[in-house]
C-alpha cells in the first residue's frame, strides 16, 4: 500500500530571493522540477513538489517566496512563506554572499517557535565562499548543520541528503502503530464501517483502511462489516471482540450494540490519539459543557472535499454541540490549512477533524495558537462522542478508565 501524502516529510526551502532556494530542489531531485531563473521573485506562492529523494525516500519539499519581497503584493506573499512553516518537519535556510541579517534572524526565530529543526545552506560558494565570520555568526543558533555549497556542482547532493537525514525528525518518516499498544497477537478487532452519503464510491475512507492495515500489521484478525451487521454478527459467532472501532457518527448505535466488557473507540479518536493534540483534547472536550450564548467556535478540517447536505463538520456537529448545550452559538468551518478568518482568541472552543490527511507536526501547530491562547481544543470524534453521552467509554481504551455505563451517561 502507497504512502499518503500525510506521513511524508515536509521539508520548506526558506530564504531571500535569487538564494537559489529552487536550484537547491533540482539539485535535490536531481531534475528540473522547479523554475529557475536569474530574476529575483521567481517563485510567487509556496509550492509543493512530492518525489523522491535518491537514498532518502518520498518527501515533499514547499518552495516558499523570498523572506525580502517587496511591495504589498510581496508582503502577502511572505505571510504565505511565514504560514509555510507551520507544515513543514525540517526547514532549509538557504543563504548566499555571505548575507546574515534580520530577514535571516526573523525565520529562525519562527523556526525555533514552531520546534522546527532547521539546516543552513550556504549557496553559490562558486562565487563567494561563506566567510569565518559567517561560520562564527552561526555557531550559537542551534541549528542541525551548516554547508557551503554551489548547486551547479554535482557532487553535493549527497552531503546534503546525508545532513537531511541527520536532521530530520525520525517521527516525520517513521509510522508509528495505530492501535498496536491496544492489542495483541491473535486478537479479534471490529471495525464498524457504515457506507452512507458520505462514503467514497467503491472504496473505504482513509482512517478505516489505515485502521485495517494496522490490524494485520499487529497480527491480529480484522472484522469489518456495517453497523447493522453488529448484532448479528455477535449472536451468531459468539466472537467476543478485544476492540471494536465504529464510525463517530454511530457511536450510539455501536454503543448500545456493543456490550459493555469490551473497549469501543472511533476511527477519529485513534487518529487524534494518532497525530493529535491528545492530552489538550482531553482537556478541552469537557469545555463544551461550558459554552455560552455568543460563544463562537472553529471547526477545522484537513482537506478540501465535496460537501454532502449532511456533511460531518458543517452540519452534524454545529447541530449535535447546539443540541446538547441548548445554547446559541456561531460557527466558523475553515478547510485545508487555509488561515483562519478572525483572530484566535474570537473563539471559545476548537474542534479539529481527525487529519487524515496532513502530518501530525501540522496538526500541533495548526492547534497551537488555540493552545497558547487558553482556549479549549478537541478533535471531531471526542466532541461527537461527548454530546452523545458516551464519551468516557470512548477514550477509556487509552486512560483506562474502568467505569460502568451508569458513570457516563
Amino acid at each position: 500500500m502507497q504512502k499518503g501524502k500525510e506521513s511524508k516529510p515536509h521539508i520548506g526551502i526558506f530564504g531571500r530571493r535569487n538564494n537559489g532556494k529552487s536550484s537547491l530542489i533540482n539539485l535535490l531531485a536531481g531534475q528540473d522540477v522547479a523554475i529557475v531563473s536569474d530574476y529575483a521573485g521567481t517563485t510567487t506562492d509556496p509550492v509543493k513538489k512530492s518525489f523522491e529523494i535518491t537514498g532518502f525516500g518520498p518527501v515533499i519539499l514547499i518552495d516558499t517566496a523570498g523572506i525580502d519581497d517587496e511591495g504589498e503584493l510581496g508582503e502577502k506573499r511572505i505571510e504565505k512563506t511565514l504560514h509555510a512553516i507551520n507544515q513543514i518537519d525540517l526547514a532549509i535556510l538557504v543563504l548566499s554572499a555571505n548575507q546574515w541579517d534580520s530577514y535571516e534572524k526573523m525565520l529562525v526565530d519562527k523556526f525555533k517557535k514552531n520546534d522546527t529543526p532547521f539546516i543552513i545552506v550556504h549557496n553559490k560558494n562558486d562565487i563567494e565562499p561563506a566567510s569565518e565570520a559567517l561560520k562564527n555568526q552561526l555557531k550559537d543558533l542551534n541549528h542541525k548543520g551548516f554547508l557551503d555549497i554551489s548547486c551547479k556542482i554535482k557532487k553535493y547532493p549527497e552531503e546534503l541528503i546525508a545532513l537531511i537525514k541527520k536532521a530530520i525528525p525520525e517521527s516525520s518518516y517513521r509510522t508509528p502503530t495505530l492501535l498496536g499498544d491496544l492489542i495483541s497477537y491473535g486478537d479479534i478487532v471490529l471495525l464498524i464501517t457504515p457506507i452512507d452519503v458520505e462514503a467514497p464510491a467503491g472504496r473505504l475512507i482513509l482512517p478505516q483502511v489505515q485502521a485495517i492495515r494496522d490490524v494485520l500489521d499487529n497480527d491480529a484478525v480484522a472484522v469489518v462489516l456495517k453497523e447493522r451487521e453488529v448484532d448479528a454478527f455477535l449472536r451468531k459467532t459468539h466472537v467476543k471482540p478485544a476492540l471494536a472501532v465504529t464510525d463517530s457518527q454511530i457511536f450510539v448505535k455501536a454503543d448500545a450494540s456493543i456490550p459493555q466488557d469490551i473497549p469501543l473507540t472511533s476511527f477519529s479518536i485513534l487518529l487524534a490519539r494518532f497525530k493529535g493534540d491528545f492530552d489538550n483534547y482531553l482537556k478541552g472536550t469537557p469545555k463544551i459543557s461550558e459554552l455560552k450564548d455568543g460563544d463562537r467556535i472553529l471547526l477545522l478540517e484537513s482537506c478540501n472535499h465535496h460537501v454532502s447536505c449532511d456533511d460531518i463538520g458543517r452540519v452534524k456537529i454545529p447541530r449535535w454541540i447546539s443540541n446538547f448545550t441548548g445554547k446559541q452559538l456561531e460557527y466558523d468551518v475553515v478547510a485545508g490549512l487555509d488561515q483562519l478568518p478572525r483572530d484566535i482568541k474570537d473563539y471559545s472552543l476548537v474542534i479539529q477533524c481527525g487529519g487524515c490527511m496532513i502530518t501530525r507536526k501540522q496538526i500541533i501547530n495548526r492547534l497551537r495558537p488555540a493552545v497558547e491562547a487558553g482556549i479549549p481544543v478537541t478533535n471531531y470524534g471526542m466532541a461527537i462522542a461527548y454530546v452523545q453521552g458516551i464519551y468516557n467509554r470512548a477514550v477509556a481504551p487509552f486512560i483506562g478508565y474502568k467505569e460502568s455505563k451508569s458513570d457516563y451517561l
